[in-house]
């Protein structure tokens, strides 16, 4: 089977080069030719583990190819995965101006049947524009050619994509027609042998699902934070009560972590999108609304904790920032706590050294010489008067906190991901603050 991906961005690199390592004819086109030139040599444009290898692998295997070029695989393949962004406009609603673009190519172009997958996330009814738009686009070619349009999200994690992709606990497609459901499933089958958990539903319940998925999610953390911060008021333990609720079978014990808060393409922009889609229908997403303002809050949590321990006094503090991606494995640094945190310490006036493993050069490009670089996390740390941890990488987990303590200038630690022993580093003479503890 051949198929193309229109998109290149983090959906559609990863769905390509995944359904690739499965045996299936992948081209992946993107109007960026500097981007498809590296990709052809095996240069990735993200830092997702895993991917580099399966990319050039399937390059060497000769099933993974990448163009500029969407006109010359219209008529070559049998599905086509729309995999383009969707950023936010002003009103929190999503764009979907390349969606939309690829659908008018397709319709100007196509000769024979061909299903169309919706794969970027979209609102409700946006696969209905895809298919009203290639239609119009034949009715003015006076054509009349079959085809499809089908809605698959993707529930892909930051950090560990590869894997969800080819071992998913479930794939949600939405259909209107037995031609697409036969492809979806010859697709997808190689990933579902020992357990095949392929969700077919409409296509409207399926671009909700995605919204929905991403709502929940954000909602416990949200959830959580809220009750961290009330547990610092009463003198109570988050990590004791998350335990407590966790077991509840009802509940369960994943998303139940208090933090600084959420980042990332996902979240932040899906609330946004599916709180404008009720808005457009008149209705108010109060839970949402909540969620949202909630998490906007927690982004300064840990400022407000530093200001508080200095009593306000944080000019000339040099500050480390340990952690700059939303989450670990990622560079990315979309809506990252990190960014909220460093713009108010430099409204502060204080001197911020940060290190993070894979997501210094995004800084770079947004704070420039305004912040200082740490060529690793020990050099952050020199004469700093606070050691803030806002992303909890692996290699941060045990670091040397004898050497950190002799060249710190203050011993003061505020845990944004509550990942160390608050008993300890008491005893070793930091001053520790969590979250909620």
């Amino acid at each position: 089977m051949k198929i193309a991906i229109v998109g290149t961005g983090y959906v559609g690199l990863v769905t390509g080069s995944c359904f690739a390592e499965m045996g299936i004819d992948v081209t992946c086109i993107d109007v960026n030719h500097k981007k498809i030139e590296n990709l052809k040599n095996g240069i990735i444009p993200i830092f997702e583990p895993g991917l580099d290898e399966i990319v050039e692998r399937n390059i060497s295997a000769g099933r993974l190819h990448f163009s500029t070029s969407l006109v010359d695989f219209i008529n070559n393949v049998e599905a086509l995965f729309i995999a383009v962004g969707t950023p936010p406009q002003e009103d929190g609603s999503a764009d979907l101006q390349h969606v939309l673009n690829v659908a008018k190519t397709i319709g100007q172009n196509l000769e024979k049947y061909i299903l169309v997958v919706t794969k970027s996330t979209v609102p409700v009814g946006t696969s209905q524009k895809v298919q009203q738009t290639i239609s119009e686009e034949l009715k003015l070619r006076n054509k009349n050619i079959e085809f499809d349009v089908a809605s698959n999200p993707e529930f892909l994690k930051e950090g560990d994509a590869v894997n969800d992709f080819l071992k998913p606990d479930r794939i949600v497609v939405g259909i209107n027609s037995e031609r697409a459901k036969k492809i979806m499933t010859e697709l997808y089958n190689p990933f579902m042998i020992n357990n095949f958990r392929i969700i077919f539903m409409d296509i409207a319940s399926a671009e909700m699902t995605k919204y929905a998925a991403n709502s929940m999610l954000a909602t416990r953390i949200s959830f959580m934070n809220d009750i961290a911060n009330l547990c610092d008021l009463l003198g109570a333990n988050v990590n004791m009560v998350r335990q407590g609720i966790g077991t509840d079978m009802r509940i369960g014990s994943k998303f139940l972590y208090s933090g600084c808060g959420y980042g990332g393409s996902c979240f932040p922009k899906d609330i946004k999108a599916l709180i404008q889609t009720a808005k457009e229908k008149g209705y108010n997403m109060q839970i949402l609304n909540a969620v949202e303002a909630v998490n906007d809050e927690q982004k300064k949590i840990i400022f407000k904790k530093l200001e508080k321990h200095f009593n306000g006094n944080l000019a000339g503090k040099t500050v480390a920032i340990w952690g700059l991606s939303f989450k670990p494995q990622t560079d990315d640094i979309r809506e990252a706590p990190s960014i909220q945190t460093i713009k108010m310490l430099l409204d502060a006036k204080c001197n911020i050294n940060v290190y993070d493993f894979a997501a210094i050069q995004e800084v770079k490009y947004l704070f420039g010489d305004k912040i200082n670089y740490a060529a690793n996390m020990m050099d952050a740390t020199i004469n700093a008067d606070a050691l803030l941890l806002i992303t909890e990488w692996k290699e941060f987990r045990l670091p040397n906190w004898e050497q950190i303590k002799s060249q710190m200038k203050t011993h003061v630690i505020i845990d944004g991901r509550n990942i160390y022993k608050r008993e300890y580093l008491t005893e070793m003479g930091f001053t520790y603050y969590g979250i909620g503890q």
